[in-house]
C-alpha cells in the first residue's frame, strides 16, 4: 500500500513537472551588456515564400505536402543543371534563355517556424494573402502603368540597383531567388544589418526617436528597443521610390514592426506586422525563421547599375536622332 501510494506521488511529481520542462526557453548567449547576441552571418534561403502560392495548402503544412514540394524542387535543380540541348546561338533578336542555375539560391527546404513547416510566411490573414485594399489596388495599377516608361523613371528601383530585388532589403525581409545572406552586428547603442543582396545596410537606432515625417530614406528609418530577450524594431519614413516597389508596397502611413528572437542555437525566429491604410484593408502579419549561412556575405556588384541604365539613355539618343 505505502509502495503504491509512493508510485503514485511520484506519477504525480513527473506530471507535474512535465509541463514545467515543455515550457523551458532557450537560454541564448549574452553580449558584453548583456543583450541577447544575434550576431553572425544568417539566412532566410527556403521554397517557403511570403505568399501562399496554392490556396488549397494549409498553413502548417503535413508530411506528404512537405515532401511533394521539395521533391519539385529538387526536380526543378535538376532540369536547371541539365546540359542546354542547343550548340548554336539563337535567333537574332531573340531571348537567348539561361545557360545555367549554380547562381541561385531558392532554397530546397520548406521553412519550418516554431516547429512547424509552412506554406506561407504570412499568417494572418488566415488566406495567407496580403489584403490589398481597393484603394491600394488602383495605386498599385497607376505605378506599374510608368513602368517601361523611356528613361530612368520607367525603370523599378532595383533595376536600377538602388535597393534590394523582392523585398529582400526589408523591412520586412523576405527570401530572394539568390542573395539571402545577412550579417547582423550589434553594439549597445545600434543594431547593424548588412543585406548581401544590393549591399543594402539597415542601421537600427537603439531606444531612440523616428525622424521628422518630412525625411525619407531607402530601407525607412529604423528604431528598436529590447522588450526581454526580443529586439523589437519600428520603420516608418520610406522613400516614396522604395515604398512604390513591390511586393510589399508600403505609403506615407506605414508602419512595420519586427521582432527578432534568438529562440535555438541556429535559428532566429523572426515575426514581422504590417499597418498601413494606404495599401491594405487590414493590418497583417508573418514570421519566418533566420537560420546560419554556410559562408560570409560577398560582395554584390549590380552590373545594371553600371552599363544597363547608360544603355537604354544611349539607345534611346540614338533613336531621337534617327527619328529625326
Amino acid at each position: 500500500m505505502i509502495a503504491k501510494a509512493l508510485s503514485l506521488t511520484m506519477l504525480c511529481a513527473a506530471a507535474l513537472a512535465l509541463p514545467a520542462f515543455a515550457q523551458s526557453e532557450y537560454a541564448p548567449p549574452r553580449t558584453p551588456d548583456g543583450r541577447p547576441d544575434l550576431q553572425g552571418t544568417w539566412t532566410n534561403s527556403s521554397i517557403t515564400t511570403l505568399e501562399r502560392n496554392n490556396a488549397s495548402l494549409p498553413l502548417l503544412l503535413n508530411d506528404d505536402q512537405v515532401r511533394r514540394m521539395e521533391d519539385t524542387r529538387l526536380e526543378q535543380a535538376a532540369a536547371d543543371a541539365a546540359p542546354t540541348a542547343s550548340q548554336t546561338a539563337p535567333p537574332a533578336g531573340r531571348d537567348p534563355g539561361g545557360y545555367n542555375a549554380f547562381w541561385l539560391d531558392r532554397g530546397m527546404r520548406v521553412g519550418v517556424v516554431k516547429g512547424k513547416p509552412r506554406s506561407s510566411w504570412i499568417i494572418e490573414p488566415a488566406n495567407g494573402k496580403m489584403p490589398v485594399s481597393d484603394a491600394g489596388k488602383t495605386r498599385i495599377s497607376s505605378i506599374l502603368a510608368k513602368r517601361g516608361e523611356d528613361g530612368p523613371e520607367g525603370m523599378n528601383p532595383a533595376d536600377r540597383c538602388l535597393i534590394g530585388s523582392r523585398g529582400s532589403g526589408g523591412p520586412p525581409m523576405l527570401n530572394n531567388i539568390y542573395n539571402n545572406t545577412y550579417q547582423i552586428v550589434q553594439t549597445a547603442t545600434h543594431v547593424i544589418i548588412d543585406v548581401e543582396m544590393m549591399h543594402d545596410v539597415r542601421i537600427i537606432r537603439m531606444e531612440g526617436e523616428h525622424r521628422p515625417a518630412a525625411v525619407t530614406q531607402w530601407l525607412g528609418d529604423s528604431v528598436g528597443r529590447w522588450q526581454g530577450d526580443t529586439l523589437v524594431v519600428t520603420t516608418k519614413g520610406w522613400n516614396r521610390q522604395h515604398g512604390d516597389y513591390e511586393p510589399i508596397f508600403l505609403s506615407e502611413q506605414a508602419t512595420v514592426t519586427e521582432r527578432f528572437t534568438r529562440t535555438g542555437k541556429d535559428e532566429i525566429t523572426y515575426e514581422f506586422a504590417v499597418e498601413d491604410p494606404g495599401f491594405y484593408s487590414q493590418p497583417w502579419k508573418g514570421e519566418m525563421v533566420f537560420t546560419p549561412s554556410n559562408g560570409p556575405v560577398y560582395e554584390f556588384a549590380c552590373h545594371e547599375g553600371n552599363y544597363a541604365l547608360q544603355h537604354i539613355l544611349q539607345g534611346a539618343r540614338v533613336r531621337e536622332a534617327a527619328s529625326k
